[in-house]
């Protein structure tokens, strides 16, 4: 059995999967860059779909289509499988609650990481539809299955708080310590500004995102719960809303080329 982990740990921890994992930062980033555009153009009264899968979309719509589909999705599945490896293998050397804080960390990223590869295969697939109207059909699946009221206010309710701790992130430029920033200090400089503005950005998208999902289910209006295009969407419709929207837009943007250059100077 110890063989069989230590064997499993090497391929997990191998060049080959780690460059590909790398890649999923990127694919990560891209996506951002998209939905981030999304925004910036809904803020000036244009349509669009301002959600991953909206972005997935774009990607489909180029004509290498096919080829950027499933290069991202293969991207994605490593980095969740590497993150797998992380939460499994990794921090053992750490204290006990440290230890599983991080663990838990490195799961839930995996899970997150395994979510977009679904989504990026089902386009690949052909099987890709509107996501609105899939958020939901779920919330209003999920909010007649026993305990699924509970469950759809604790799931806004987490949504909500990772867009707290992420504009936390970027505050406190606590992203900083998982990369090697470079010597230069204009380049290291751009990069703190790219992860500040960038996290800070996703921090209010989710957390937008976590509360359309809690005022839905309380209203009992699945129908609302539209994920992070609605809580964009919903933003826009604010005093002020097209302008900060455009500011979130900015951020999102950001925060995509962040990602791309976390895909480089990623300690991983």
């Amino acid at each position: 059995m110890k063989d069989a982990a230590g064997a499993a740990e090497d391929i997990t921890n191998s060049r080959t999967l780690e460059f590909a994992a790398r890649a999923g930062f990127a694919v990560s980033g891209v996506l951002h860059l998209l939905i981030g555009l999304v925004a910036i153009r809904l803020s000036m009264g244009g349509e669009g779909e301002a959600d991953v899968s909206g972005a997935v979309e774009q990607l489909a719509a180029q004509p290498a289509g096919p080829v950027l589909l499933w290069s991202s999705f293969a991207a994605c599945v490593a980095l969740a499988i590497w993150q797998t490896s992380d939460a499994i293998f990794d921090f053992e050397h750490l204290p006990g609650k440290k230890k599983l804080a991080k663990k838990a960390k490195a799961a839930l990223q995996a899970v997150v990481y395994a979510g977009l590869a679904l989504t990026l295969f089902s386009f690949a697939s052909g099987a890709g539809k509107d996501h609105s109207s899939s958020t939901s059909d779920l919330t209003a699946s999920v909010m007649k299955a026993p305990g699924g009221y509970l469950l759809l206010l604790a799931v806004g309710a987490g949504i909500a708080i990772a867009g707290i701790v992420y504009a936390i992130r970027g505050f406190r430029q606590s992203f900083a310590k998982h990369l090697r920033l470079p010597a230069s200090p204009k380049a290291r400089t751009a990069v703190t500004v790219l992860g500040v503005v960038g996290y800070t950005a996703k921090g209010i998208a989710l957390l937008l995102a976590g509360l359309l999902i809690v005022i839905a289910t309380v209203k009992v209006h699945p129908e609302e719960s539209t994920g992070l295009d609605g809580g964009l969407k919903g933003l826009r419709d604010q005093p002020f809303g097209m302008y900060m929207l455009a500011a979130v837009g900015i951020g999102l943007i950001c925060y995509g080329v962040f990602m791309m250059v976390r895909a480089k100077l990623a300690k991983m």
